[in-house]
């Protein structure tokens, strides 16, 4: 009997290694995703009365469930930031950019996001910004393409 290592012969079978399940949004993430489709940011009233962004369904401090959504926004606030000057494939902008924790206008705490400043000198902590809406949205988070200085 012959055996394809005998023979040279390679064996080979196909992997396909995959995760197939689906979550649904519910309604605080899913209000947000619409919300981002409509050009519209929506936080989450916490139970000590802050305003958290992107909304989670459970209060951070205390773990009650929230229900409260709130407009925040249009514009925003840089905290800190760091600048891409390179770009990755799957990053939200192929030109140098950064990526910075962005504090909407009625908001108590930020979110990452990239920030398309055209420069590294035009970067800073505390400048104002405003959301750049994708052309076409669909309800998810690249929605919201990214954030430019307000001019």
């Amino acid at each position: 009997m012959t055996t394809p290592s005998d023979t040279g012969e390679v064996l080979s079978a196909p992997l396909v290694i995959e995760f197939p399940f689906s979550r649904t949004t519910g309604p605080v993430i899913g209000a947000f995703l619409t919300g981002l489709r409509e050009k519209t940011l929506l936080g989450i009233k916490g139970s000590q009365g802050q305003v958290i962004v992107p909304p989670t369904e459970y209060d951070p401090h205390t773990a009650e469930e929230l229900e409260e959504l709130v407009e925040v926004g249009p514009g925003g606030t840089v905290e800190l930031w760091a600048w891409v000057r390179s770009p990755m494939p799957k990053h939200p902008l192929q030109h140098p950019f950064s990526w910075a924790l962005v504090r909407p206008d009625g908001a108590d705490v930020g979110f990452l996001q990239a920030v398309d400043a055209g420069s590294i000198d035009a970067m800073s902590t505390g400048m104002r910004v405003r959301p750049r809406w994708a052309n076409t949205r669909e309800g998810t988070i690249h929605d919201l393409e990214c954030w430019e200085p307000e001019t």
